[in-house]
């Protein structure tokens, strides 16, 4: 098969671990088809976000759009207007002048949606749109002309007090759960959008992360929100027929952020048991790494990333490749 598959081990690079020795999860995890596979060893460079680095890896250049709005485009929620401006919100816990974000995903589910939900009147004048997902994050659009510069995650922070009705809703959440609110960041509008890079076929995004899908849409790709990663296995392979596609494996950064290594090598293992069974007769296959996410301090590690593939470049072993040049180097080779 001669279409490539893009595999995104979401936040791989670490910190060294107490807990594993002295080693980084993924040089503790037992992955023989990924070492197989992959045998090209080659690094490109990190970005602080997934957004930023997706949207240079696939179309070469940053992106010009607020990660908010790829998200909403993501979501599958209409971003045509240019007056419309997203919101992204996540969980946290506002005390003491802080905003300590929060990672414990059933709990913030499930308290945290219906009372988001109950307090909409707030900003019903700005017509509305809201799509939550992962553990009670979620994406607001409005009619609304204000565009606030907030803190984001994950590093915890000084409170800003949001503006306007927003900032409302934002409070009258926190109120009624003792402090717990789902914090708005990353706004902003819809900016240019670009094309994929050369030679990169039609392609097709899966993932449970709006933001790389959100990315990917924008570029006209097929997109499938898929939040069990069992489930995007078998939905890569059926896409991997009709084209080119991207594999991305979010649980990676979510247990660095929880500080969970043993978790991290799990999810390691067990993605590539499936890449075994599902993606055996691939013969272009690329893992890629967008940032570092430490299970030690559980925060974004800025670095250089791996780039392993079985694409042979005819670049030497540790090669360093620009960010904006990857995607379009590799498919000069395959």
């Amino acid at each position: 098969m001669t279409n490539t598959l893009f595999v995104l081990l979401d936040g791989l690079e670490d910190h060294p671990s107490p807990l594993l020795g002295g080693l980084k999860p993924y040089e503790a995890a037992d992955m023989p088809f990924l070492k197989r596979k992959a045998s090209h060893r080659l690094n490109t460079s990190g970005r602080g976000y997934t957004h930023l680095f997706l949207n240079e890896f696939f179309t070469g250049h940053p992106p010009d759009s607020s990660r908010a709005a790829l998200e909403a485009m993501g979501l599958g929620m209409s971003m045509d207007d240019p007056g419309r401006t997203a919101y992204r919100l996540s969980p946290a816990v506002i005390s003491d002048g802080m905003i300590r974000w929060s990672y414990g995903s059933a709990k913030n589910r499930d308290r945290l949606i219906p009372t988001v939900r109950s307090h909409m009147d707030i900003v019903a004048s700005y017509d509305p749109e809201i799509e939550f997902f992962i553990g009670g994050r979620a994406v607001l659009t409005m009619d609304c002309d204000e565009i606030p510069d907030l803190p984001a995650p994950p590093v915890d922070a000084p409170m800003v007090e949001v503006p306007g009705d927003l900032g409302r809703l934002v409070m009258s959440v926190a109120d009624d759960l003792e402090g717990t609110t789902d914090y708005p960041w990353g706004c902003g509008r819809l900016g240019s959008l670009y094309g994929p890079v050369k030679g990169l076929g039609r392609m097709t995004a899966i993932s449970n992360s709006p933001t790389s899908l959100g990315i990917c849409a924008t570029m006209g790709c097929d997109i499938k929100l898929i939040n069990d990663l069992d489930d995007r296995f078998p939905a890569a392979r059926k896409a991997l027929d009709h084209g080119d596609v991207f594999l991305h494996v979010d649980e990676v950064d979510e247990y660095s952020h929880k500080k969970d290594p043993f978790m991290k090598k799990e999810v390691l293992e067990h993605t590539d048991r499936m890449m075994e069974e599902y993606f055996p007769d691939v013969e272009n296959i690329v893992y890629f790494v967008d940032h570092g996410t430490s299970c030690v301090t559980g925060e974004h590690i800025l670095t250089d990333v791996p780039l392993w593939t079985s694409i042979d470049t005819g670049l030497p072993e540790g090669a360093f490749v620009p960010l904006d040049r990857v995607v379009e180097t590799l498919m000069e080779h395959r």
